[in-house]
């Protein structure tokens, strides 16, 4: 956790939860309402019936605000475990596609540009969402490779943008409907379990023990 975000929470009486409702209420209605670029944190106090110092106390900016909204946990912090590398990966990949479908539109794009001029955000985006995105996606290869599933293992960094990259394609740079995102999520299921597989060009060959080319 940033070190101005500790001090926001430190000394001074019990953050009110009621508060924290009603500032998320409001943020999730204008970001439908008005959308990102044209919410404001003066907006946000009228709509959730509180004063602009109870958001500053909670969050330093607009940005901040939203993205503690929309992931106030770690993204996939408990990885799934399904029984098999496919069920597994469908569970993650599912969760991956809400997260983008989910917020209205022109959110996650409009986030991700100002996380990435935003050093100490971008360290939170770090933490909670990739860092825990890939945690978990190591924890799920890890247990495919012990089941047999895998004659090596991928790695995490690059199984996470096969997963995340498609979805992130077809839904804000494709503008492609959400509604269609079970039949890519199930075709890039396929794909990349192909590509990780057994057999798959580059992967050691289990019975030589060399690099297959």
């Amino acid at each position: 956790m940033p070190v101005r975000k500790q001090a926001r929470n430190q000394g001074g009486r019990p953050r009110d939860n009621r508060v924290d409702d009603a500032i998320a209420s409001a943020v999730r209605e204008l970001l439908t309402e008005v959308g990102y670029m044209q919410l404001t944190m003066a907006e946000v106090a009228t709509r959730a019936g509180v004063g602009k110092a109870a958001i500053y106390r909670r969050h330093a900016t607009k940005q901040e605000m939203i993205f503690d909204v929309l992931l106030p946990d770690q993204f996939l912090a408990v990885a799934p475990d399904r029984g098999s590398l496919r069920a597994d990966l469908a569970a993650v990949l599912a969760e991956i596609a809400h997260s983008m479908a989910v917020p209205p539109q022109g959110t996650i794009p409009g986030l991700l540009a100002d996380i990435h001029a935003d050093p100490a955000l971008r360290d939170r985006f770090d933490q909670k969402y990739l860092g825990a995105q890939r945690q978990t996606l190591t924890e799920v290869l890890d247990r495919a490779t012990a089941r047999g599933e895998l004659t090596t293992r991928p790695d995490p960094a690059t199984l996470n943008a096969l997963l995340v990259g498609p979805v992130f394609a077809w839904l804000f740079l494709l503008s492609e409907s959400p509604d269609q995102l079970p039949a890519l999520t199930s075709a890039l299921l396929d794909a990349i379990l192909a590509l990780t597989g057994p057999g798959t060009p580059g992967a050691p060959d289990a019975s030589s023990g060399e690099i297959v080319t």
